[in-house]
This record gives structure tokens, C-alpha cells and sequence, in this order.
């Protein structure tokens, strides 16, 4: 059985499964491994004290952890079904942060109007902040389970329909033929790669988990209230996007 205690010292619920039958409309061709076959799992709402609890609450966040083991379906790497989130109260879409635990990962993120591609790929020690207006998928490309942590505003559920109907996300990455492009979204998007950096106006530091962030004063509003951080947003996306 595989521990989760090199990652995790808190108490761990029993998690949500995404399974084969789950995930069989987002692959590039349909797997042929058992439907019951699970791809990954998630364990959410995770806290180690009942203050961090009360912290995470009164804050409107979550903390998760995800757990991706390798494998390849049908030719294609194993990943999360993928998502959009919708707009805040603002009108500005939430944005999401990402730490990688284990192993490695491509973040791949898309625009909701499909004018641009980002490819992250990220380590053990990385973090990825998904921007306002991009939906993203998680591969893992790897011979090693892949687990990661997120934090997230607990103000909106994730909207799956999209991604679900145009049969994944606008790439697909392969054993063999590498980045294939989802026919479904019509001539290939522009793919550009971006590569994990430190974001310390919001907490984003070297050495600095994210579990960390959790309690202090001076982070996180961006999960929620993105529409204040504007200029990080800006300065993030600009100095990071590059092929």
C-alpha cells in the first residue's frame, strides 16, 4: 500500500478517485485498461491543527493534496481530467497555486477563449500559479508517482463541462508522437513554455512551502480577490511566458 506520511503528518481521509471510466472522454484515444482502474487520487480539505482549520475557513482556502501515479492508456500519458474556474464576485476568474511534493509534472494551462497554450514543467520544490482565465490539466510524464499540493479559494466549484466536451484539453502528450494537438479545438493553438519561478509579493519563495503560507497575514488574498494583485498578475505572465 503506498504511504502518504513522507508527505503528509496530519490525518489523511479516505480520498476522491478518478478512475478509467472517469477520464475515458478526455483521452486522445479511448484507454482500453479496465474502467475501474483508478488514475489518481485526491484528498482534500487537509489541515494539521484545528487553528490551521479555523485559519483556512475564516479564509475561504483550501489546502489539497493530489496524488498521480505513472502510467501510459492508449499511448498517452497519464493526467487530471481538467478544469476552468469561474469568475469571482469581481468578475476576475479565481486563480489556483500548485507545489510539487514528488516527482515531476507538465502543468498545461489554456486560455477559456483558446488564443493561448502554457506548458510549466515543474519539480519537487516548484510551485505554479494558475492565472485568472486559464483552465489546466496535470500529466505525469514520469516513471515515479507524482504527488502535489494545491491551495485553492473554497468560493466556487470547478467547471469541468467545457474540457469534458471538446474531449480533453487542446494537447495531448504522448509516449511516442510527444505534444499532440486536440483536432477538436481547430488549428493548434500556440504553445508556449514557463518555467517555475519564485513570486514573493503573494509568498511564493524558495524554500517556503505552501502549507507554510497557511496562518500568516500577508499572503493568499490573491486566491480569492486576484483583481488586487493586478500588477503580479501582470509582471507573472509577461516575464514568464517564452518559448
Amino acid at each position: 500500500m503506498y504511504s502518504m506520511k513522507k508527505y503528509w503528518s496530519g490525518v489523511l481521509p479516505e480520498p476522491g478517485v478518478r478512475t478509467v471510466a472517469d477520464m475515458a472522454n478526455v483521452f486522445a484515444r479511448p484507454p482500453t485498461a479496465d474502467p475501474a482502474t483508478p488514475l489518481y487520487y485526491m484528498y482534500r480539505d487537509l489541515y494539521k491543527t484545528h487553528g490551521d482549520h479555523t485559519w483556512l475557513e475564516r479564509h475561504h482556502l483550501r489546502y489539497d493534496i493530489t496524488r498521480i501515479p505513472p502510467g501510459i492508456y492508449n499511448g498517452e500519458y497519464t493526467k487530471t481530467k481538467g478544469h476552468y474556474h469561474p469568475e469571482n464576485p469581481a468578475g476576475l476568474p479565481y486563480p489556483e497555486v500548485y507545489e510539487v511534493l514528488c516527482g515531476f509534472a507538465y502543468y498545461l494551462l489554456q486560455r477559456r477563449d483558446h488564443t493561448d497554450v502554457l506548458l510549466v514543467p515543474a519539480h519537487a520544490g516548484d510551485t505554479v500559479l494558475i492565472p485568472p482565465g486559464y483552465g489546466h490539466v496535470t500529466i505525469n510524464p514520469g516513471r515515479e508517482d507524482l504527488v502535489m499540493a494545491n491551495l485553492v479559494s473554497t468560493d466556487f466549484a470547478s467547471e469541468y463541462g467545457e474540457i469534458d466536451e471538446m474531449c480533453g484539453a487542446a494537447y495531448y502528450y504522448m509516449k511516442k508522437e510527444g505534444w499532440v494537438a486536440n483536432p477538436r479545438y481547430g488549428d493548434p493553438i500556440p504553445m508556449h513554455v514557463m518555467l517555475p519561478e519564485p513570486i514573493p509579493e503573494i509568498g511564493l519563495e524558495a524554500g517556503r512551502s505552501l502549507y507554510d503560507l497557511v496562518g500568516s497575514w500577508d499572503t493568499l488574498d490573491i486566491m480569492n480577490r486576484p483583481e488586487e494583485y493586478m500588477d503580479v498578475l501582470g509582471k507573472y505572465c509577461a516575464a514568464k511566458k517564452r518559448m
